[in-house]
Parts: C-alpha cells; structure tokens; sequence
C-alpha cells in the first residue's frame, strides 16, 4: 500500500515476457573462423524488487551477459556445428544465461539463433566444396553402376560362349533395332555379316527397303535400259 505525500513509486517493472535482440561480431570459432551472429533472448522479471535492487540497469545486464554467452558458445563450437544445430546452441546459451540471471530476480526462457554471417571468400570457398562433392558422389554412381553393367555383360558372355545359336540371335536382334529406325545407318564388321550370313540378304533387304519407301512417297525412279531392241534383236 502506498501513502499519498510520505511514499512514492521509485520505478515501474513490467512482468511480461520481454524480447531482447543481441549480437557477437567478428567472433572466432574454434576453428578459427570469424563469424557474425545474431540472436535473440525471451525473457522477464519474476521478482520485481529483486531485479531492481540487485542490478543498477536490469535490462542492460541481460543483454551484456547474452553477449557474453554467445561468444563463449562460438569460441566453444566450430563452423559446422554453428550452422547445423543452432537449437541446440540456443538452449546452451539459454542455460548459462538463465543460471546468472536467475540471481537477479529474471529469468531467461529461450535464446533463438537468427543468423550466422560467415565471409564472403569463405563461402565461395564452400560452395566450390560443396560442388565438387556432388560431382565426386556422381562419379562414384556412375563408376558403381559401369560396374554392375560389366558383371551383367561377363554373366551373359558365359551364357552365349556355351550358346552360338544364341549369339547368332542376339546379333541379329542387334543389327534389326539398329535398322528399324527410319534414316539409320549402321555400320557392321565384315566378320559378324559373314557369320550371320547376312552379306547378300542384308544388301537386298536395304534396297528393297528403300525402293518400297521411294514408291509409298510418290518419288519416281528414273527408267532403266531399254530392253525392247535387245529382244528384238
């Protein structure tokens, strides 16, 4: 209860939750990166009477000790810890300043991590990391999966060493998908026409091929000899 006249309030304290933003710049990690972070701290007075006859500037001291936190936990951390678990550098700063605020008649309820700044050079510098990680995981894929492949060819190749008929098929299957597409070309070795048997057919078979294509467009062939003379004669 206050008297009129004989008290008088010294100073007002508001008890609800407070936002402090707070920073640590050109701090170095434990592996000696210098980094810039922002953050923020929720917190509030419990105790009124303590928080102001304890502490000269209350609010200040909460900052300040934020900002002596943050940079222990930095200097505690390399740079891939800061950017990976940056909850769980928030609740340790939280608990460091909870334990010295709590003293005060304040308590600190959660510390958020907003950002982490790191040097320009140096993020070039991931980036190209980064990059040439991807590239080596593609090439390890692709190297995984050649591999694979030359099994697969070394399975088949038993199958068709016991098996020339089927060799002699799986040639042949191999020069129709080559040739089924219009305006192909394929080029085969003299050795594997001659163990078809594919020398004359394939010839006939092209031409035949091409003659007939000609005839369903409406392009006409020139004329051949004329043969009446000849049989006349």
């Amino acid at each position: 209860m206050i008297l009129p006249v004989i008290d008088k309030v010294a100073q007002y304290v508001d008890q609800r939750i407070r936002v402090s933003d707070f920073s640590a710049e050109t701090t170095l990690t434990s592996d000696t990166v210098p980094v810039n972070v922002d953050a923020i701290a929720f917190w509030m007075v419990w105790d009124a009477e303590t928080a102001v006859l304890e502490v000269a500037d209350f609010e200040d001291a909460v900052v300040l000790s934020a900002q002596t936190a943050l940079r222990n936990a930095i200097g505690r951390h390399d740079l891939a810890v800061l950017l990976s678990e940056r909850d769980r550098l928030g609740q340790e700063i939280q608990s460091v300043l909870d334990e010295k605020t709590s003293a005060w008649g304040i308590t600190t309820q959660a510390v958020e991590i907003r950002d982490i700044i790191i040097p320009k050079d140096l993020e070039d510098a991931m980036s190209r990391q980064a990059q040439a990680e991807r590239e080596r995981q593609s090439r390890i894929i692709l190297g995984t999966a050649e591999t694979e492949i030359a099994e697969k060819f070394a399975r088949a190749s038993e199958h068709y060493q016991q098996n020339p008929v089927a060799l002699h098929l799986r040639a042949m299957n191999m020069v129709f998908e080559g040739l089924r597409k219009k305006g192909s070309m394929i080029i085969v070795p003299s050795t594997a026409v001659e163990t078809m048997g594919l020398g004359a057919l394939g010839g006939l078979t092209a031409f035949g091929g091409a003659a007939a294509g000609d005839a369903s467009a409406g392009v006409a062939l020139p004329p051949g000899p004329d043969t009446s003379e000849d049989a006349s004669a």
